[in-house]
């Protein structure tokens, strides 16, 4: 029996099986959603006592979570820049109030370090990306991460610097914390200001909402996409998602700024890669 079988649910997602139609289906279903709306869904695929075993991970090294509030921007920037007008995307700030569990709070061999790490895992989201392979993201401490949102807290509006982002939800929110996305608000090429300030002024057209259930795993392109996670209800119980990092390139290591703002820490691998690094747009972030 393949060992992720208790992890997940391969009766229904036979995702072991390089030549089943059933996964071949899924792997069609994935494309076509992220091709459409800039993300997919594989509902259900973590078993739910395998779904209550990695929150009580989560719950157990939620000491070691990195909790900020600040006023920032869709590109994570905290400062008025006086280039741009008052009312304009790079100079609204919004709150963003959450928290992250570093990569290095997770042991190898804990349920989710070996669901990040299995080759089974990462093949099939490669597939459903269409690339020909996927590596763990070598960041020590965003590698394998869990955002915290305990209540009355929110991510607010903002885009990823990397092209897609794994996630599995593992405890939703009683009230709020509900994902909502702008799907291609912003290409490489058009920045998309005017529909992205509409959209942080309270517009809510072109905004999809998730309706994500602990065990869905969720495959997003944010790099384009504008996204957030409302705000959780006060007197809710809290939001925690494990975010699987994944990269196209062997040995990539995050930014040093973007790393700072949410783990409040930089390690000698940061400011090496940052040394080194080398652009792939040339969009704000």
């Amino acid at each position: 029996m393949n060992p992720m079988a208790e992890f997940l649910d391969l009766d229904r997602y036979p995702i072991d099986q390089l030549d089943d139609p059933t996964r071949a289906a899924a792997v069609q279903h994935a494309r076509d959603a992220l091709a459409s709306q800039g993300c997919a869904v594989v509902k259900d695929l973590v078993r739910p006592d395998m779904v209550e075993r990695l929150n009580s991970e989560i719950v157990a090294r939620k000491h070691t979570t990195h909790y900020s509030t600040q006023l920032m921007n869709p590109y994570f920037h905290t400062e008025v820049d006086p280039d741009f007008p008052t009312r304009h995307p790079v100079n609204t700030f919004i709150e963003r109030s959450s928290g992250f569990i570093p990569g290095d709070s997770w042991e190898p061999g804990s349920a989710l370090d070996t669901l990040f790490r299995s080759p089974v895992v990462a093949a099939f989201i490669a597939e459903c990306l269409d690339v020909p392979e996927l590596h763990c993201y070598a960041d020590p401490l965003a590698g394998l991460t869990a955002n915290i949102l305990d209540p009355g807290q929110q991510f607010t509006w903002h885009f990823d610097t990397n092209d897609f982002a794994v996630t599995v939800l593992v405890a939703e929110a009683s009230e709020g914390g509900r994902f909502e996305y702008c799907p291609s608000i912003r290409s490489s090429r058009d920045e998309g200001f005017e529909a992205i300030q509409v959209i942080l002024e309270g517009g809510s057209d072109g905004v999809h909402t998730l309706d994500l259930r602990p065990g869905d795993l969720q495959i997003f392109r944010g790099r384009h996409s504008l996204h957030r996670v409302s705000r959780v209800g006060v007197d809710s119980t809290p939001r925690h998602a494990a975010i699987f990092a994944y990269t196209e390139r062997a040995g990539v290591i995050g930014r040093v700024e973007r790393t700072r703002q949410l783990f409040g820490r930089v390690l000698p691998e940061h400011l090496a890669a940052e040394r080194d690094r080398v652009r792939s747009d040339a969009l704000i972030d």
